[in-house]
């Protein structure tokens, strides 16, 4: 290596192990390179193989100041394409990894045989506190990169408080039927009135014991410790939940759509890496171009949901009595325990109008014009892409902060609707009909445009929100 790029500060990027969370870091790596740093981007072994099996072999290859690394997660081995149990997956890093990224950091300072920079600094995953105990033994600045809303992360940090007023572990099973989680809450600053059920959903157990609260109380804890916080969010979206986290924890710095300031990066080598974990189907694109502006219901429930087969039969009956044009994202495990089987009737019924495919690149399916409308999980990197793209959606949100941020999308900013999760066809007609020809769909729409608009200006390198954000981030790096 020459002089100059062992004079680069180098940022080892750990994301926490779902798709969800790697594809935010890999474009914050990405940005983080474009601004001088040597990377290291940290995956699990596990995922590691998935990301070479979707993408080719040598799709991890990089360039020498751009490099992949993996650390084993602590599971037990396995070829599923899928991904892994998260509460499973939540222990296991806890418990095991932070002897393999010690090792793996104790590496790439050794000056005998490493060719890259020493480790200035970690940009680590909210959620892969450990990282702070191996930051703290080689003497470098860590951040934590929270990929939540802002919202669903002051829904985590409020749990403690959750937990003293009573309000969970829930009494008994009943308490998830019988009204309980309607109720509102006043006392959350920034989220005046949200009820119980929209708040992250691992509230709702009935077990004092359940690890998923302890992981959060943990989680959130720690989030005290790193020099910032960022989040992909911008402040002209969440401005009274970013003041209310603010007030509690370290300085919180919004360098959000991080896709927005991605645009900003010309450089081919770094588009070629990619962070899909499964393979797409880029016919969609061409599929798409042959339909009308505005014409085509984007459906993806992301990476992590699963449904029971009714629940698939009553969403397929729905898209096609709506009559609408759809495009339809099947993963393979989609449907819990089996595959995803559609009724023959169905498929010979939307031939003519729907096309299904296994994953997709979701960032150029929502910003091509034929794209009018998208039914969604709810999880943050669709909605903030959504918002992006200025496409309205119908939410049906699966768990974890996905009930927060369907809350956020249909009664604060006027851009969503929300599907029960109790789905029925005739609700899903309705509601799709509405999304893409009705009054209140062309609200969202016009909602949504002026948050792209909102977006674009928090991104814009001359004294956007996001942009100076990211500006103030890097000097954090920098600092020792």
């Amino acid at each position: 290596m020459g002089s100059i790029s062992s004079e680069k500060p180098h940022a080892v990027c750990i994301p926490y192990p779902a798709q969800g969370h790697v594809n935010p870091m890999l474009k914050l790596a990405k940005i983080l390179h474009h601004k001088g740093f040597h990377i290291t981007f940290v995956n699990t072994e596990f995922n590691h193989k998935r990301l070479l099996k979707s993408r080719g072999p040598n799709a991890l290859n990089g360039f020498p100041d751009f490099q992949f690394k993996a650390i084993p997660d602590g599971l037990p081995p396995s070829d599923v394409d899928a991904t892994q149990d998260i509460p499973s997956l939540c222990e296991s890093t806890t418990t095991h990894c932070l002897g393999p990224f010690r090792d793996l950091l104790k590496k790439l300072n050794d000056t005998s045989s490493s060719q890259v920079p020493p480790v200035s600094c970690i940009v680590s995953d909210g959620v892969m506190s450990f990282t702070l105990e191996a930051a703290k033994e080689i003497g470098v600045p860590e951040i934590f990169f929270w990929t939540t809303s802002a919202c669903g992360f002051l829904g985590y940090m409020n749990y403690a408080k959750l937990i003293e007023k009573g309000l969970t572990p829930l009494k008994d099973a009943s308490y998830l039927t019988n009204g309980y989680l309607e109720q509102a809450l006043d006392w959350i600053p920034g989220m005046k009135n949200i009820r119980l059920r929209d708040l992250p959903s691992f509230l709702r157990t009935t077990n004092p014991d359940d690890y998923m609260i302890k992981f959060v109380l943990q989680e959130t804890e720690r989030t005290r410790k790193p020099k910032a916080i960022i989040l992909n969010t911008f402040e002209e979206l969440e401005a009274d939940v970013i003041k209310a986290l603010s007030d509690i924890l370290p300085p919180i710095y919004t360098i959000g759509p991080l896709q927005f300031l991605l645009k900003q990066v010309d450089d081919k080598n770094l588009s070629v890496l990619g962070s899909n974990l499964w393979k797409e189907e880029p016919e969609c694109l061409d599929w798409l171009n042959s339909k009308e502006p505005h014409s085509v219901v984007y459906v993806n429930f992301g990476s992590i949901t699963v449904m029971t087969p009714d629940q698939l039969v009553e969403f397929a009956w729905g898209l096609a009595n709506s009559k609408q044009t759809f495009l339809w994202i099947i993963r393979p495990d989609l449907v819990s325990g089996e595959s995803a089987i559609l009724p023959k009737e169905f498929l010979e019924e939307t031939k003519d109008r729907g096309l299904m495919a296994s994953w997709c690149p979701q960032e150029q399916v929502l910003n091509h014009p034929a794209v009018g409308g998208f039914l969604t999980h709810s999880g943050w990197n669709s909605t903030i892409e959504s918002i992006g793209n200025g496409v309205p959606v119908i939410c049906w949100p699966f768990f974890a902060e996905q009930q927060t941020n369907c809350w956020f999308c249909c009664t604060q900013w006027g851009i969503g609707m929300e599907i029960d999760n109790n789905v029925k066809r005739d609700e899903v007609e309705n509601l799709v009909t509405e999304l893409m020809v009705g009054e209140k769909g062309k609200d969202m729409r016009k909602n949504v445009l002026e948050l792209k608009n909102k977006a674009e200006e928090a991104a814009k390198s001359s004294g956007g929100s996001s942009y100076s954000n990211l500006e103030k981030v890097i000097q954090v790096l920098l600092s020792n």
